[in-house]
């Protein structure tokens, strides 16, 4: 809590830097002292500190969850525009640099900053308006070394980080994602965690939809770091088990199977696979609840094993490489590719090794796969990174 005062406060001070300097390079700039420009920035300087503060003191209960689209949306707002006025006093800054030296200011890096910070600007409402309700389906086809035969071609549906508290009681986007995960005709289908963002209370508006969600093998699901409560403050620890209580609840309700370090058997004939659900196991500061050991005690045995595992750093920790895990094949997300990626890139490449897409070791005994997610979570956005469904097709490896 003190360390996110200190980051607002932070952010606070930059601002109002920024609009001091802006302000100022108005009033010096433009020749005509009249002109209503510098007081126009005034005023909308006072607005969205107003947004700011408005955002701020907007409660957090889950009584409130209107107001809680209104904060996102409120603090939405004001990163947008802080952001692109950042880009732009940069480049300004940069083009006064000749003056240092007794030249003149290179005046198309000014107009330069204030360009791309008009595209930033754009780009990020694009991402919250339209980009982030764009359904992007990915066909993999994905090897498997003692995959038995009847099993050769199996189609397994990813998808991950619903995250449904971002829409409030808006069911739209939910149920459209629901009616394209059926339409794939997956023989099984299966979620890899982060079904809201703090509290099971979220999921309430969309248990019909996400009760529609039907394979003929089973829907198999996870929890992720944001299911179990952890960032919420409840009153007593009492009040953290009944909503874990009631999340479980709702699960059984959609009819969803949820794997709390668990295996389940897919069987086609005499032939079988292993579907292995383990609970969160992250990086700090994610607390650890999952246990592959007690999910199936005999990982170095034959047969193929599907482990869903929410963070792609437990593969990367404890599976890749290590010969004595025989998983063929682990489905992650967690990651959301930060909801940012162009051309392939993505910011989320600096924390996690494995951010999104289809990865192997140095043998290729073991993949993953790291779905980047339908939802969003913090900034209601989607730069590039569009909401992922994920059909992959399992096939023998010759």
């Amino acid at each position: 809590m003190r360390a996110s005062l200190i980051l607002l406060l932070l952010v606070l001070v930059i601002d109002a830097a920024l609009e001091w300097y802006i302000l100022r390079q108005i009033r010096s700039r433009v020749r005509n002292r009249k002109t209503l420009w510098w007081r126009a920035e005034l005023w909308s300087s006072i607005l969205f500190f107003a947004l700011l503060v408005a955002a701020i003191i907007v409660p957090a209960g889950s009584e409130t969850r209107g107001l809680l689209l209104t904060k996102m949306w409120l603090l939405f707002t004001f990163f947008s525009t802080f952001v692109a006025k950042l880009i732009a006093v940069i480049f300004d800054l940069l083009a006064s640099v000749p003056r240092l030296f007794g030249h003149k200011r290179i005046k198309a890096l000014t107009v330069t900053g204030i360009a791309l910070a008009l595209i930033i600007f754009l780009s990020m409402w694009w991402g919250a308006l339209i980009n982030r309700s764009r359904i992007d389906v990915n066909e993999v086809t994905v090897e498997v070394t003692g995959l038995p035969q009847s099993f050769d071609g199996y189609r397994i549906v990813q998808f991950s980080d619903l995250h449904t508290g971002t829409y409030g009681n808006d069911t739209t986007f939910v149920s459209r994602l629901v009616d394209r995960i059926n339409g794939l005709h997956g023989d099984a289908i299966m979620f890899t965690g982060d079904i809201v963002n703090s509290e099971s209370v979220e999921l309430t508006p969309f248990i019909s939809p996400l009760s529609r969600l039907k394979a003929p093998d089973g829907v198999f699901a996870i929890l992720g770091n944001h299911d179990y409560g952890d960032y919420t403050r409840w009153e007593t620890p009492q009040h953290k088990v009944a909503n874990m209580d009631s999340l479980f609840s709702f699960y059984r309700r959609t009819g969803m199977d949820l794997l709390r370090n668990e295996t389940r058997w897919i069987r086609r004939g005499g032939d079988s696979i292993a579907v292995i659900g383990v609970e969160n196991i992250g990086e700090p500061p994610f607390p650890v609840y999952g246990s592959l050991t007690s999910s199936y005690p005999t990982l170095d045995d034959d047969v193929t094993k599907i482990l869903l595992t929410h963070n792609p750093r437990h593969w990367v920790d404890s599976i890749q490489n290590n010969d004595n895990v025989r998983i063929q094949l682990a489905l992650s997300g967690h990651t959301h590719a930060m909801q940012i990626e162009v051309g392939g890139v993505s910011p989320a490449s600096l924390r996690y090794e494995t951010w999104g897409g289809l990865y192997a070791d140095s043998h290729e005994h073991h993949q993953l796969y790291v779905n980047i997610g339908a939802g969003t979570v913090g900034i209601p956005m989607r730069i590039g990174a569009t909401p992922e469904i994920t059909v992959i097709t399992l096939r023998r490896r010759k």
